[in-house]
């Protein structure tokens, strides 16, 4: 009977964030109501797991809960839900005491998690129907019908009552129209509503699917003996893979490295004339993507090599070669950075190159974290976890950045009209990001035409944008700071075209 009446307590509540969302988001403009909705499911996960907070210091799971949604008070956008997302998995978990200690695993139960939210309440729906039939369906039936009759006829007569006696309320009443209420009930309405409802079901009651072993566990040799192996097998991987083959091929992959260290030495910083026909802006942009991936397969031949406990990881000769290498790859990947640097202040910054340039430097901090992992003898798993936590904090600091607007003003600042060199300003690409756009495009027309001058279609955009702030569920820590910026421009000045001119795109967006 316990069950059933935790099932239906969690059920309440999942129905009510259901309606708060739907009051929130449906048909609505996302912004600060997501920070809402998110401390509010928060609040109903502790409410339905009150001893998890009886620990010595009860304020570390809400407050670092808090730090993660912060992003979604600066802007709503698809990295700043996903790292809510994944914050209130762990927070859910930890609550239900099972959320393991180990980085590496907490990922493991986070997917599996997220796999088993469309299935969740089913199943434990499912669960109560059996329950239900325990405990004898008709009085289960009958005690969750009359439980309500009392304050429901109660509630009918007060209400009838107030309503007399108060205007007011008579005057509500009188609202209430039960032909517009049905029209509300639409499939879409539905599916969100049914969407809602598993997502906020699966944390109010966090559990991890159980597979059962596909695999099933080898048989012991009562006798104790070990399975004989094939003696050729030992020797192939003896010979291919065994400690000459590593160290000759760290040999070699120091002396390839070099030679493109030096030759990135030579021709971009050292001034060396390139070959006919080859620009620098072709030579740094060829080279920056592929060497990352030289990098990438040079740390899983590290790993490799130098497996926890193996007998070429106790070497000091190949130990100093990995050194040697994984310095090399870092300063590979710095050379991938300048080059892609090179390239932006010819061609513009774009998205994919700012995603570039964030993917790089977590490629050089993993290849600095082989070489602690290697110093400090740590497993594998610990290096996954560093990562991971590498990963985690990049990821948070970057709902912090507003990179179209980043953008925007790098392109301007660099642009042929602005510096006199590089390319002209790409304007269409800068308007495809919205108002957040126009400072910088209000600075590139007051140097081109000596006024701040507006398109009827940025106009538009801009209005669109200030109204929208308006309205408190669409508000958010950055569309205010916009909004105030774009208050505070001057009037209306029309170019002599009324349509913004064509400009040349800007390859590799």
């Amino acid at each position: 009977m316990t069950s059933f009446v935790s099932f239906c307590s969690r059920f309440g509540i999942a129905v009510l964030l259901v309606a708060l969302a739907d009051f929130f988001f449906y048909g609505q403009p996302a912004g600060i109501t997501v920070l809402l909705f998110a401390i509010v499911t928060a609040g109903a996960v502790v409410a339905v797991h009150p001893a998890a907070l009886n620990s010595p210091i009860p304020w570390l799971r809400p407050a670092a809960l808090f730090v993660a949604l912060l992003p979604l008070a600066e802007n709503v956008s698809a990295l700043s839900v996903s790292v809510a997302l994944v914050a209130m998995v762990v927070f859910a978990l930890s609550l239900a005491g099972r959320l393991r200690r180990s980085v590496a695993r907490i990922v493991g139960q986070i997917a599996l998690f997220l796999l088993a939210v469309p299935l969740r309440f089913v199943s434990d729906f499912i669960r109560w129907r059996k329950t239900a039939r325990r405990f004898g369906r008709r009085r289960i039936r009958f005690a969750s019908i009359a439980v309500w009759v009392m304050p429901l006829t109660l509630g009918a007569v007060f209400l009838t009552l107030f309503g007399a006696a108060n205007p007011v309320i008579d005057y509500w009443l009188s609202l209430i129209d039960l032909m517009k209420l049905l029209d509300l009930i639409q499939l879409a309405r539905i599916a969100f509503w049914l969407f809602v409802l598993a997502c906020v079901w699966a944390l109010l009651r966090p559990r991890l699917p159980r597979f059962p072993r596909l695999i099933p566990r080898p048989r012991q040799n009562l006798a104790g003996a070990q399975p004989a192996t094939k003696a050729e097998r030992h020797v192939v991987e003896d010979i291919v893979f065994g400690k000459g083959a590593i160290l000759r091929a760290l040999i070699v992959f120091n002396a390839l490295f070099a030679l493109q260290t030096g030759l990135d030495g030579a021709y971009l910083w050292g001034g060396v004339a390139l070959p006919d026909g080859l620009s620098y802006a072709a030579y740094a942009h060829r080279g920056a993507y592929p060497l990352i991936v030289t990098a990438l397969l040079a740390a899983g031949f590290v790993l490799a090599a130098l497996r926890p406990g193996s007998e070429t990881s106790g070497d000091p000769l190949i130990r100093r070669l990995v050194y040697a290498w994984v310095a090399q790859n870092i300063v590979l990947v710095i050379s991938s950075i300048l080059r892609l640097d090179l390239y932006i202040g010819i061609y513009a910054l774009t998205y994919w190159r700012i995603a570039a340039f964030v993917w790089m430097g977590l490629v050089a901090a993993g290849l600095a974290l082989i070489i602690a992992r290697i110093a400090l003898r740590k497993s594998n798993e610990w290096l996954f976890s560093a990562n991971l936590l590498t990963l985690s904090a990049t990821l948070y600091a970057c709902c912090f950045v507003n990179f179209a607007a980043t953008i925007a003003n790098f392109n301007v600042d660099h642009s042929l009209e602005m510096s006199g060199s590089g390319t002209p300003l790409d304007a269409q690409y800068l308007r495809s990001f919205g108002a957040v756009a126009m400072p910088a495009l209000d600075r590139f027309y007051m140097h081109k035409f000596g006024n701040q001058i507006t398109y009827l279609a940025d106009q538009v955009m801009i209005d669109d944008t200030i109204a929208e702030q308006k309205q408190w569920r669409a508000w958010s820590f950055r569309g205010w700071r916009l909004a105030k910026i774009l208050d505070k421009r001057g009037p209306l000045v029309l170019p002599p075209a009324q349509q913004p001119p064509a400009m040349p795109s800007t390859p590799d967006r």
